[in-house]
């Protein structure tokens, strides 16, 4: 076990490091760089931000300066060989030092940690709720397989798959977000404006309150997948023969069901867990935030991207990839943990 694990986080290295550098390698090509946005803008306002050169240089003939240029380049560190830039990356990464952000005047780690209560709220309770209505769902339509609870919840999960939930999303504002009918629930931002002088029972009131539409939105869409699953990989146990030979037994179903059926039946679900787990904090819906004014990491990579704000696009690629590596080798090590028969090491 310990050798294979070795192996796979001495596989993270090259992966990561072949992630970070056909990215990057994307961006070298990709117009419209900072550099091009600040002269635009530069033009536009009629002279030079200290942030180019240090004072205020009026422009000449309504463009920028040689010496200006090669300001702004060397200030964006566009003054060094693409190879030179990414060595750089690359060892600054190695540290967790992820650079600073070209627009925000931030260091990439503050904007992550900022805006990681958002994406963890939508997230975790995404995850929570989605695993909690999807797990007993499931074995009750596999219990009940054919029956009308199994049909009618089956076409509920379907129509709830089916419908986006940047739709859901925006027919719940409409509804029931002070649109066109009823404003029993607020919208933006995760907490109200007098948040701090609340008590700590009405604080956590006001925060589920906020939270309640985008939550709704998010977990509707991710029911019919989990839900399915569980249905199917249950009724895979359900037809086993041990389940007969336990009833020709004449062991009560309930018992078969919780002592035998489910400890087999939710070994692919719970290895599932830790991808889950780290991906609920890491990939929060862009058009949930956006319609809910949530101001999440999926919104900051989306600005980062349209800014070219390639320090944020870098740093939070590099943060939300070696996360989902690591999940992933949690999950293929926590098969060995929970079924005792499957071995890494080629042991019998």
């Amino acid at each position: 076990m310990w050798r294979y694990i070795l192996q796979r986080l001495l596989l993270l290295i090259p992966t990561l490091l072949g992630i970070l550098a056909v990215t990057f390698a994307i961006i070298q090509f990709v117009p419209g760089g900072p550099v091009e946005q600040m002269v635009q803008q530069l033009t536009q306002s009629g002279a030079v931000g200290e942030a180019a050169a240090g004072s205020a240089n009026v422009l000449k003939n309504g463009a920028l300066s040689a010496d200006d240029l090669a300001a702004l380049n060397a200030l964006y560190g566009f003054d060094k060989p693409p190879l030179t830039r990414f060595a750089d990356m690359v060892v600054r990464f190695a540290r967790f030092d992820l650079g600073e952000s070209f627009f925000h005047h931030q260091t990439v780690f503050e904007l992550i940690k900022e805006k990681m209560p958002v994406s963890m709220s939508l997230g975790l309770w995404t995850f929570v709720l989605t695993y909690l209505i999807c797990i007993p769902l499931g074995i009750a339509k596999a219990v009940k397989d054919g029956s009308r609870f199994d049909a009618l919840t089956g076409v509920a999960v379907l129509v709830g798959y089916t419908v986006p939930p940047f739709v859901l999303g925006l027919v719940l504002l409409v509804l029931f977000g002070g649109g066109s009918f009823w404003a029993w629930f607020p919208q933006g931002g995760l907490v109200g404006d007098d948040f701090d002088t609340l008590s700590q029972a009405g604080k956590i009131k006001d925060y589920l309150w906020h939270i309640a539409l985008p939550i709704t939105a998010s977990v509707a869409g991710n029911l019919a997948v989990m839900t399915l699953l569980t249905k199917n990989v249950f009724l895979e146990e359900i037809r086993r023969q041990y389940v007969y030979t336990a009833r020709a037994k004449g062991l009560p179903e309930r018992q078969i069901l919780w002592k035998h059926i489910f400890r087999n039946a939710m070994i692919p679900l719970i290895t599932g867990f830790p991808a889950a787990f780290i991906g609920a904090f890491f990939t929060g819906s862009l058009l949930i935030e956006t319609l809910f004014s949530l101001d999440g990491l999926g919104l900051l990579s989306y600005e980062a991207v349209m800014k070219r704000d390639y320090p944020v696009v870098m740093g939070t690629l590099y943060v939300f990839t070696l996360m989902g590596l690591l999940a992933k080798l949690l999950s293929d090590i926590s098969y060995s943990w929970i079924d005792p028969r499957i071995h890494f090491d080629g042991q019998k």
